[in-house]
């Protein structure tokens, strides 16, 4: 598998880089966007989004659920940017047509815990560039 079929994995760990220099892993649902690029849908409350404006580069691998890699996974390096407003929508509806029902059951849960505290859902998209 090559650093371009990482969309086709489920489940991609996301690995992002602290102030202090301790890394952060993640699991995401991501999806290939129709300019070659990647994308994931998060809250802009997450730490992923703090993390990602202050060290754009983040390290991708296949993984399962629950966020662990397989040994001998491949490691695909990336630059992030956070997308806000109608540039959500686009990363949105590529992640939407992958998982189909599964993201809109993902939807409704955010908007239903919504109701009870606060929360921003999926408001904000990560988009990923891959590096040779």
């Amino acid at each position: 598998m090559g650093s371009a079929d990482i969309a086709k994995n489920k489940y991609v760990s996301i690995t992002t880089r602290k102030r202090s220099g301790d890394t952060v892993s993640s699991a995401v649902w991501i999806a290939q966007l129709p300019d070659g690029r990647l994308g994931f849908t998060t809250g802009s409350d997450s730490g992923k989004v703090k993390r990602i404006r202050n060290f754009a580069d983040v390290i991708l691998r296949p993984c399962d659920a629950r966020g662990k890699v397989a040994d001998g996974a491949i490691e695909v390096q990336a630059v992030a940017s956070v997308l806000t407003g109608a540039d959500v929508e686009p990363v949105k509806a590529a992640v939407k047509q992958k998982y189909g029902w599964q993201f809109t059951m993902v939807e409704v849960t955010g908007t239903l815990r919504g109701w009870f505290k606060k929360s921003t859902a999926a408001d904000c998209a990560i988009v990923l560039q891959l590096t040779p």
